[in-house]
């Protein structure tokens, strides 16, 4: 397989796990991430991009290098329910969550299932069209990876009990060049420091080992994760990991004779995958715990088999929430009008054959549009709305010209996110400051946390140096398509 066509450079997307662009800008004006500020000042930057919903990597990843949302790729978040087979899907949320739902199942859900059996066979990823067309790439540090080279992978020792794997390997298919911590190293010697994967200090030495060794493919793909962790904990603005995930980028630049060189070899995309919301202190006033909403209702146990008795089941991801209705003659209206209730939930959404509704414990009124109409929005998409615009902050200009605020793109991703699987459930999403909880949930008190539709978690930080092109807009759905020209 060639490494690239001549006349091309090979394309570095750094994706930096929750970066946000008021802590990027930040740390790049006040000279803390000088890497990161020749990049910006050497290339475009866009502080608007628009990701995925919901706002959890897994997802998010499946849509930047499937260039589809969840309606295509069928990753609905980091914990869904499969009606089919009446299973929760974990892909590795808090300890105690994880514990009860069953280690085994969740590290084999996200080592295997989640690019072998969950993800679409109807889509393709970034990596299996590049092979397509005889071109190299590689993947470093993630654990959304699907491509066209078989390889057996081996889970270490201490891991290799906790998975369904025979004798702890399995053969997955990746990438051209594939690292993924301890599964799979570019470097003999490499000593990943997590096990799962690999932190910014061993990613940033993966690349390095390609470009050192002159086996940089056409299309690099790398994810530095250390920083959602913290963030959960010190708030949206703590930019301690920036200025270390940066001296690590310039240790990368510092290979070529200048950074303008290093411009001039290839093209470097940087990119934040998901934003964060500050949650409040209140154990009371900001955890929105759905056992007690739906406290008349019998709700299935993640750590049991789910039985026909079970009315409800619950799968929370941080600031957004699936509510499963099980049985089929319970009404949508009246879960509905539970949640509308608090006010501390500004969505909830439900589908019903082609429409899509929308209600608020915040607003009045409902919301209905579905796709195709007279209405057309920034994307060049077109939908039929019809009832109270403002539940999601849209507005509707004399041309039929539809534009958003505060919930990003918010139509296609609810209807995205409405039919990633199969099953009858409605889709909640809590105020700035508040968190959604349910069995053994993770919660994050005085941090901060993800996975909403609104803009704090939705618009992320892309820069691009090395080429003037530009992606037609600013989404993460959008940058295969601009990514493929590239590199071809």
């Amino acid at each position: 397989m060639k490494q690239n066509h001549s006349s091309q450079k090979p394309v570095i997307l750094l994706n930096i796990d929750s970066l946000m662009p008021l802590a990027l800008e930040i740390a790049t004006q006040t000279g803390r991430a000088p890497a990161l500020q020749f990049l910006m000042e050497n290339g475009t930057y866009f502080s608007d991009m628009v990701t995925s919903f919901p706002t959890m990597s897994v997802t998010i990843d499946s849509t930047l290098l499937t260039g589809t949302y969840p309606d295509q790729h069928q990753i609905p978040g980091l914990h869904w329910f499969d009606t089919r087979t009446k299973q929760f899907i974990n892909y590795g949320t808090g300890l105690r969550e994880t514990f009860r739902i069953g280690w085994k199942n969740s590290i084999h859900n996200m080592l295997y299932r989640l690019n072998h059996e969950h993800m679409s066979k109807d889509v393709s990823t970034i990596y299996e069209d590049l092979a397509e067309n005889g071109i190299s790439s590689a993947s470093i540090n993630s654990f959304v990876y699907r491509g066209n080279k078989v390889q057996r992978l081996k889970t270490p020792k201490i891991l290799s009990s906790l998975t369904h794997f025979e004798n702890g390997e399995w053969l997955a298919s990746v990438p051209s060049t594939f690292s993924l911590g301890a599964f799979s190293k570019l470097r003999a010697s490499g000593m990943p420091t997590q096990i799962a994967a690999g932190n910014y200090k061993y990613t940033a030495k993966e690349l390095r080992y390609l470009i050192r060794k002159k086996k940089l493919p056409g299309f690099t793909f790398c994810i530095f994760q250390d920083m959602d962790a913290r963030i959960h904990f010190k708030g949206p603005t703590d930019i301690k990991l920036i200025k270390k995930i940066d001296q690590e980028i310039q240790k990368i630049l510092n290979m070529y004779s200048s950074w303008e060189e290093a411009l001039r070899h290839n093209v470097w995309m940087v990119i934040g995958d998901n934003g964060h919301g500050a949650t409040g202190t209140s154990y009371r006033k900001n955890l929105i715990d759905l056992r007690k909403i739906f406290k008349k209702y019998r709700i299935s146990r993640i750590h049991k088999k789910v039985t026909e008795k079970d009315q409800l089941a619950l799968c929370v991801n941080q600031r957004m929430a699936y509510i499963y209705l099980l049985h089929t003659k319970t009404p949508f209206s009246k879960l509905v009008k539970q949640l509308r209730k608090d006010s501390r939930i500004d969505v909830i959404a439900w589908k019903e054959e082609q429409n899509i509704h929308v209600a608020s414990g915040v607003k009045g009124g409902l919301l209905t549009f579905r796709p195709d109409g007279a209405y057309t929005d920034v994307y060049n998409q077109s939908w039929t709305v019809e009832g109270n615009l403002d539940i999601l902050d849209l507005q509707l200009t004399k041309n039929q010209f539809l534009t958003y605020g505060d919930y990003p793109d918010a139509l296609a991703r609810i209807f995205g996110s409405l039919n990633s699987h199969e099953g009858r459930f409605i889709v909640a999403n809590a105020k700035p400051g508040c968190e959604f909880k349910a069995q053994s949930t993770p919660f994050h008190l005085s941090g901060a946390a993800h996975g909403s539709l609104h803009r704090q978690e939705s618009n992320v930080p892309l820069i691009i140096a090395g080429t003037n092109e530009k992606p037609e807009f600013s989404r993460l759905v959008d940058l295969k398509k601009f990514i493929l020209p590239l590199v071809k």
